[in-house]
């Protein structure tokens, strides 16, 4: 009682919660924003440094980004519940509770970080031959995918930190961290490598640095996300920010450690199951042909859309964090109207966006791919099959920022449940129809995925606009 009545009016009186709600909504959104543009960025230079050596490499690459993904689904079990408990207790201007959750969330990361890292090196090989993946490209993968993997060890750190930050309305450190170790990323795989355009090699050479090539770029990775857990580590232990480091604190027993996981399960569920129905899906990318050849083409086309069509995640990330972060202080501060209607406006926002993407991604497909990878094969696969996606972004962005907003609110389940019908009732199910039974080939594998994003889009729309989520108590 005595820690609600000294801090009561610092969640009442945060400019999130009286500010103009479309101001408030850029406000938050766009520190998020470049944050995962230089994340984007991460992802784009890998594998177009991979397009320099070979397909194979390309495959590598794109394969670790999957698993990247997966480790993003399961950190989001630490993620989703520090926003919601952290911004619940922000905007009740309760302080001292927020930062005991912060600790907590430290503790849970680094136990998750750890499961993640043992789950990738004993499953690579597994994974590998799930791709029917064979000989020097199934050791590449293994191999590339153990180094990198080692850095989720530090990466669970830095995820766990910029969320107890985002929670507390603190959008600009999480970006200043994660874009710098984002940069480095690059400048490290590209000297580590030693590939890439003629004007970029004299950097290795100058340095004295022996080309690692395929290994370099995985290094590179590690080396950076061990400097961003580290650095997220040093700006909470300097207190400057509203939340601190606290040894003591940093346990997984109490009530806060038990309030983030009964959020957080759900949604690290949904992660899991949803990157199991992205592996089934890659397993028919997989079988959409018969010769070897034309297999890795097809899969290095579908890896390269993937990874551009990650802009289109930049600003449903930065717009969905937001509106979680709005939501939960919103509900804190008994304002559920405040909290529904930024919900509504970041989707608007967003939306606008999405729509300036499907015009680019439509009209730029042939010189995207003509940039991104060098075999004709590739080319010739991924520029009709990246028009046709193209078309279909509004609904991919309205799905994700929804869902950020409902988990803000601690609604985790539902949204799952959603996730589950697109993915294994709709994607799977179209994909394996139109792209190996009717013999549609990438095109067809892809009619799923878009109609999977349209269907989650609608229904995570209508659960939003229910409201029930209002009354949702953490």
């Amino acid at each position: 009682m005595q820690e609600g009545s000294q801090t009561a009016d610092v969640g009442s009186g945060s400019s999130l919660l009286t500010a103009p709600l479309r101001s408030t909504m850029l406000r938050l959104a766009w520190p998020v924003f470049v944050e995962q543009f230089l994340y984007f960025l991460v992802g784009l230079t890998d594998i177009y440094l991979a397009g320099f050596l070979s397909k194979e490499a390309t495959t590598a690459v794109g394969l670790a980004a999957y698993v990247g993904w997966l480790a993003s689904n399961i950190f989001s079990l630490v993620s989703t519940g520090t926003v919601a408990v952290v911004a619940r207790h922000w905007g009740a201007g309760e302080l001292e509770s927020a930062n005991r959750a912060a600790n907590r969330a430290l503790a849970i990361g680094a136990v998750v970080g750890l499961a993640v890292y043992a789950l990738i090196w004993f499953a690579a090989p597994s994974y590998a031959a799930l791709m029917r993946l064979e000989g020097t490209t199934a050791e590449m993968v293994v191999r590339f995918l153990r180094i990198d993997g080692a850095g989720y060890l530090f990466s669970c750190l830095t995820v766990a930190g910029a969320a107890a930050l985002r929670g507390s309305g603190q959008m600009r450190v999480p970006m200043m961290i994660l874009g710098f170790v984002n940069v480095l990323n690059v400048i490290i795989t590209t000297v580590l490598s030693g590939v890439g355009p003629a004007e970029w090699l004299s950097i290795s050479d100058r340095l004295g640095i022996t080309p690692l090539g395929l290994d370099g770029i995985a290094y590179g990775t590690f080396v950076a996300r061990a400097i961003g857990g580290l650095l997220t580590l040093g700006v909470l232990s300097s207190g400057r920010f509203g939340l601190r480091l606290i040894p003591r604190e940093v346990s997984l027993c109490g009530e806060p450690a038990r309030r983030i996981l009964r959020v957080g399960l759900p949604a690290g569920l949904d992660g899991l199951l949803r990157w199991s129905g992205q592996l089934g899906f890659l397993m028919i990318v997989a079988r959409l042909s018969d010769h070897e050849s034309e297999r890795t083409a097809i899969m290095a086309a579908h890896l390269i859309g993937m990874q551009v069509e990650a802009i289109s995640y930049l600003p449903a990330c930065a717009w969905g964090m937001a509106a979680a972060t709005l939501v939960g202080q919103s509900l804190g501060a008994q304002q559920p109207e405040r909290a529904r209607a930024g919900g509504h406006e970041a989707v608007l926002q967003c939306g606008i966006l999405a729509l300036v993407l499907t015009a680019a991604f439509f009209f730029a497909a042939q010189p995207i791919y003509e940039l991104m990878h060098k075999d004709a094969d590739v080319r010739a696969v991924g520029v009709p099959a990246f028009q046709f996606n193209a078309l279909f972004q509004v609904s991919l962005v309205t799905a994700i920022v929804y869902t950020f907003a409902l988990h803000g609110a601690g609604e985790t389940r539902r949204p799952m449940l959603i996730n589950l019908l697109g993915v294994f009732g709709v994607r799977l199910t179209l994909a394996y129809l139109c792209g190996i039974v009717l013999h549609g080939g990438l095109i067809g594998a892809w009619i799923g995925m878009c109609c999977d994003n349209t269907v989650r889009a609608i229904l995570v729309a209508l659960l939003f606009r229910r409201g029930r989520w209002m009354s949702k108590s953490l």
